[in-house]
């Protein structure tokens, strides 16, 4: 909307009172919150009836709102299309992923069977295509290869077995190490799924909030670096040792260049032009995905091609090429995880599961708020975390979502998860009926497939400059994230990103954006002094601004920034009175100074000519003998110090040139125990010194915050709080006008005790209110 010219402003008049906050809640009836018991609490929310508990079994089982209002003759015919699509890409896809978890390709077709039947019942996503994900499939494998690496299986031998493969004169146990392989991976795949349970059962899935964009932006980027990395020696076809944690990439780049030379060239080609042909047709379907109805299945017709070639020219036997080799016909039987390897990978497990359920809820929220509906993403918690259990029970691994696998089901008209159970009977067909087709496919066509559906996380680079330029926060966070996953590796790099992550966070608040500001004239306007030019101080009141909530940890710098707005420090300025006042009240003792009729503390020679005539009731009572030198009784006399001339003696006291503070606490949205205990004593020591402290635009919540956490007292009271910065001037230059506001200039010394009484202001008074409660303790320690 285009901004209205000077001409066409509209002003408008408000009339009300000025509003403290005190008068307000009284003038509109502020109402006491209702504070229910534990009892109450518990007996509402465990409170059952017949509509509650079919509300329950719904939250429980969406399946049973959603299928029973299914529209069959408008939805179903898209989900067929959609599901049969979807179908031929799980499969593929499930065979490809098998690669990044190091085991057999048949368990990627389980993978990608078994958690669709669970998100079908338990789901809350109408279009997500659950299944393999490369990142998780990735950071399964690197615990895999960890607790299951060839040098586990070595055997000594000559040649290969029935059960062995020959490397550099050693038999490796090929049966065993896959049995061991897939045994990992189902029970990590397990923990995984209890995990993702026992937080969606404790409501937590806001945790995940804590992933933001641009750290799951670095951290998928990184990933799809690990992903290249280790589908490249399966292009190649080239010998690499098995390499996990800090510099695994590195280390293998090493293996992979060092054996450069034995690099197959069937494998090599195979795998070149799948990355072409794949990435080419994908475009396409990209670009002319408007005029065509449905996307081109390139990675299907690539795979029965490729397979086909295979199979007629004999690739394995006449190049050496590796294949993909025995794909079993059926299901393997089902079998409980190895509770001692659960112990070994609870971290990986974790960092896993949360993984696999932030891509999932993004994906799920996309496509949720394209079609105008909602998910419960505490129940997407549960619904991903019993498939994965689920899937874990029948030699599978970790099943999220990916996004190019569920933008095919959407885009071929999927409608609901019925296309979703339509897409596992494809996969069911495949397992059961054409899974030997695939036996002659080479490895390096998968790991091709894999590579080419890495582009759309490669060109989360491109977001680096604009983040640079529109947040740098979130830009260091994207590089940090992204660094560290690809250094330390992806479950170290994670934590060390959302440590940054929280760091940045920390710091933000830390040291928050604290202003000055200025009234607009002729406006209720205040703004930041250094952003506009047309913007007055108020005269003799400083109007301060906090952009953050105040904490214990910066508490310090909001005091910091406080002095330097009002130009001195109360406590200095206190005590520096003390000390001049000492001096003036051991000099009137002397009788050096004396007071006028006003009050004003003068000098007995600094009255200009003496009248000779007049003689004091002091010089009579001198002259007379009644009383010596230094014992004469000070009269009660009410002495002024005015602090902005210059004093009687030689006491550098800082000058205090405003009369009030206000605090603008419009932006503050928290305070915690010592931010309350520090603000009250901010307060009073500017009180001591003669200005007044006034709070404006303080929330609801944070007034009950103060009043919960004892802020007011005797002191500092309820009246201090005002609801706008407006309020507050205007009741300061109300109060000023009627003079009923001391001057912060002119401070009292009442003289009503002799001379042998101590001086109005002590050393203990120096430290009354002076110092927090932390620095009271250090002061008691070094005593």
């Amino acid at each position: 909307m285009d901004a209205l010219p000077p001409e066409n402003l509209y002003p408008y008049t408000v009339s009300r009172p000025i509003y403290s906050n005190p008068t307000f809640e009284e003038d509109n009836e502020r109402q006491a919150r209702e504070e229910r018991t534990l009892r109450e609490r518990l007996s509402r929310t465990c409170g059952c009836s017949g509509r509650q508990a079919l509300k329950v079994v719904k939250g429980v089982f969406p399946v049973i709102d959603w299928l029973s209002r299914y529209p069959i003759r408008e939805w179903l015919p898209s989900d067929v299309i959609s599901g049969v699509s979807t179908g031929l890409v799980c499969s593929l896809q499930g065979l490809a992923y098998a690669l990044l978890v190091s085991v057999a390709p048949v368990y990627g077709l389980y993978s990608a069977f078994f958690p669709i039947l669970t998100y079908f019942l338990l789901g809350t996503s109408r279009h997500i295509s659950v299944g393999p994900f490369p990142v998780t499939c990735l950071m399964v494998g690197s615990v895999v290869l960890t607790l299951a690496p060839n040098d586990h299986f070595l055997l000594p031998g000559n040649g290969t077995g029935v059960n062995g493969t020959k490397a550099d004169g050693i038999v490796v146990d090929v049966e065993a190490m896959e049995a061991q392989r897939i045994m990992v991976a189902s029970s990590m795949t397990v923990l995984v799924g209890l995990f993702q349970v026992v937080m969606g059962l404790l409501q937590v899935g806001f945790l995940v909030r804590y992933l933001s964009d641009p750290l799951v932006g670095g951290f998928t980027t990184a990933a799809a670096f690990h992903v290249l990395i280790s589908q490249l020696k399966i292009v190649l076809s080239v010998p690499t040792n098995n390499h996990s944690g800090c510099f695994s990439i590195l280390y293998t780049l090493i293996d992979v260049f060092t054996n450069i030379r034995q690099t197959n060239r069937a494998d090599l080609v195979a795998g070149l032009l799948t990355i072409v042909i794949v990435m080419a047709v994908k475009e396409v379907n990209a670009k002319f995905r408007h005029k065509i109805p449905v996307p081109i299945p390139i990675e299907v017709i690539v795979t029965v091609v490729a397979a086909g070639i295979s199979y007629a020219t004999e690739l394995e036997s006449r190049y050496g090429a590796s294949i993909v080799h025995s794909i079993p016909r059926g299901f393997a039987p089902a079998q409980p995880p190895n509770i001692e390897l659960l112990w070994n990978i609870l971290g990986s497990s974790f960092s896993t599961a949360v993984v696999g359920y932030a891509v999932a809820v993004s994906v799920a929220k996309v496509y949720a708020a394209k079609h105008d509906y909602t998910i419960d993403g505490n129940q997407e918690l549960i619904a991903f975390g019993f498939s994965n259990v689920f899937c874990g029970c029948f030699s599978s691994f970790v099943a999220s979502t990916a996004l190019s696998r569920t933008a095919v089901q959407e885009s071929t008209g999927g409608k609901s998860q019925m296309a979703g159970i339509i897409s596992a009977v494809m996969v069911m067909i495949v397992i059961l009926a054409l899974g030997h087709l695939l036996e002659p496919l080479q490895k390096s066509v998968l790991a091709a497939i894999v590579i080419a559906n890495l582009k759309g996380m490669f060109m989360q680079v491109t977001e680096v400059p604009t983040l640079w330029r529109q947040n740098r926060a979130d830009c260091f966070i994207w590089l940090a994230t992204c660094l560290a996953s690809v250094v330390l590796g992806l479950d170290v790099g994670l934590l060390a990103g959302l440590v940054f992550e929280m760091g940045t966070v920390v710091v933000r608040t830390q040291f928050p954006a604290c202003s000055t500001l200025g009234n607009i004239p002729g406006t209720n306007i205040y703004r930041n002094m250094k952003d506009y030019k047309n913007i007055a101080e108020v005269p003799g009141i400083k109007i301060f601004k906090c952009n953050a909530p105040i904490y214990f940890a910066n508490i310090d710098y909001f005091k910091e920034r406080l002095r330097a707005t009002v130009g001195f420090d109360s406590v200095r300025v206190f005590k520096k009175r003390n000390k001049a006042l000492k001096k003036i009240h051991k000099l009137i003792k002397k009788g050096k100074l004396r007071a006028t009729e006003t009050g004003e503390v003068v000098s007995e020679v600094s009255l200009g000519v003496d009248n000779k005539g007049f003689e004091s009731e002091r010089d009579s009572g001198r002259e007379s003998g009644q009383v010596e030198d230094g014992d004469w009784p000070v009269p009660e006399v009410e002495v002024h110090v005015d602090w902005a001339m210059e004093l009687p003696v030689r006491v550098s006291v800082p000058k205090v040139q405003i009369h009030s503070l206000v605090l603008d606490f419009s932006a503050v949205s928290f305070l915690d125990v010592v931010a309350v205990k520090s603000l009250r004593l901010v307060i009073k020591e500017f009180l001591r010194i003669g200005v007044n402290v006034y709070i404006a635009g303080c929330d609801d919540e944070i007034v009950w915050k103060m009043e919960a956490l004892a802020f007011f007292d005797e002191e500092v009271i309820r009246d201090l709080l005002f609801l706008s910065v407006h309020d507050a001037i205007l009741f300061i230059k109300l109060e000023t006008a009627n003079g009923s506001m001391q001057d912060a200039m002119v401070e009292g010394l009442s003289l009503m005790q002799d001379c042998k009484e101590p001086p109005p202001f002590t050393d203990e008074e120096d430290l009354i209110e002076t110092y927090d409660n932390q620095h009271r303790a250090i002061h008691g320690l070094s005593n």
